[in-house]
């Protein structure tokens, strides 16, 4: 904001707020440029052959020329209000930033009565923003509160008041402006605290073209990082579908040559592990055969032979007593339960007699 009286004083208390009422807007920019792939153009050949007829017609981002002109046209006048909005939003961001100084420290009389007028002139302005912009919104409504631009225009400064402001703003805004201009300096080019003032003046006329030079190689990075951008989604588009195909190419494959020569392949496999069971088998009776031969040497063969003999015949006595046994014991068993009774009571006859003989031996041995 401005001082009344100052360039721009009429258009601030009229609310417009310089060039633009609102925050800056980014830059337009037309839609990306279409671009078909392979695969697509095969499959739509008409919308192919509609491209190239366009393509005479329209620039690198599908625009045709009279719409890319005034696309043109308007991102200028964009960049025009917003460069005008910046200076007024900054001018106004500097003028609340000197009320809340001011008023934190105590001014004098004179001082206050000029922070007074700033800031009323401030608000009227603030408010005088806001009903333009409800106006704009409601149409034929009525506005916000009821209120009007010139009930706003009565609730101005006495005219002493706002000669006194608009006599001193000015160099207050200049004061506060070299100072911010110097703390700029001071941070972009730390030895020119050192230097004396008309070194720093001299400074502050290259400071503008440095930064200038440094937003310019911003512009060509960010430039540069939405074209990689750019570059990356689209390939991040094509990398799914080229390993699709590849997979379509590895799944034929599969069909046609791994899974086409299984078969031969298992019965191969099949024959070698059968030889090798074979050669496993012949290796572990090499081993048996080795240790027999170890074992068993040609002087204890005769000894060995013998004992074995011996174990035979004493076998096949064994077996002979066995059978001899069984054909008693079957024997026994054809004479029936009866038979079995004449036997208990046989054994009980023995053990007796048994018993009978002790006794008497026992009698023989105490009459000696």
């Amino acid at each position: 904001m401005a001082a009344p009286g100052a360039p721009g004083t009429e258009i601030l208390v009229e609310g417009k707020w310089g060039a633009g009422p609102g925050a800056p807007c980014p830059p337009l920019a037309g839609p990306p440029p279409s671009q078909l792939l392979e695969e697509e153009a095969h499959a739509h050949p008409g919308l192919a052959s509609l491209l190239r007829a366009l393509s005479p017609a329209l620039d690198s981002s599908g625009l045709s020329a009279p719409l890319a002109r005034q696309l043109e046209q308007v991102g200028k006048e964009l960049l025009l209000w917003r460069a005008a909005w910046l200076r007024w939003e900054a001018l106004h961001r500097l003028l609340r930033e000197a009320l809340l100084e001011e008023g934190a420290v105590s001014p004098t009389p004179q001082d206050r009565k000029f922070l007074e007028t700033l800031e009323q002139r401030l608000l009227l302005g603030e408010l005088s923003h806001v009903l333009e912009l409800s106006r704009s919104v409601a149409g034929d409504r009525p506005p916000l509160l009821g209120l009007h631009i010139p009930d706003l225009l009565q609730l101005q400064p006495p005219s002493q008041d706002l000669a006194a402001l608009e006599q001193r703003l000015p160099q207050e805004v200049e004061e506060r402006l070299r100072r911010k201009v110097l703390a700029l300096l001071s941070y972009y080019q730390p030895e020119s605290d050192s230097a004396g003032e008309a070194a720093r003046r001299a400074m502050l006329w290259t400071l503008a073209e440095g930064l200038a030079a440094e937003q310019q190689h911003l512009q060509v990075a960010w430039d540069r990082h939405r074209e990689l951008t750019g570059l990356l989604e689209r390939q991040r588009a094509t990398y799914p579908q080229v390993l699709l195909r590849c997979l379509d190419l590895l799944r034929r494959l599969a069909e046609e040559h791994r899974l086409g020569a299984q078969a031969q392949l298992d019965q191969l496999n099949t024959h070698y592990l059968e030889a090798k069971c074979n050669a496993m088998f012949l290796k572990i009776r090499l081993e048996e055969l080795s240790i027999l031969v170890d074992t068993y040497l040609p002087e204890t063969v005769p000894a060995h032979r013998a004992i074995r003999a011996g174990l035979q015949d004493a076998v096949q006595q064994q077996e002979q007593e066995l059978a001899a046994a069984r054909e008693l014991l079957d024997t026994y068993e054809s004479l029936g339960p009866e038979f079995e009774g004449l036997v208990q009571e046989y054994g009980w006859l023995c053990g007796q007699v048994e018993n009978k003989r002790w006794a008497l031996q026992e009698l023989s041995h105490g009459c000696h």
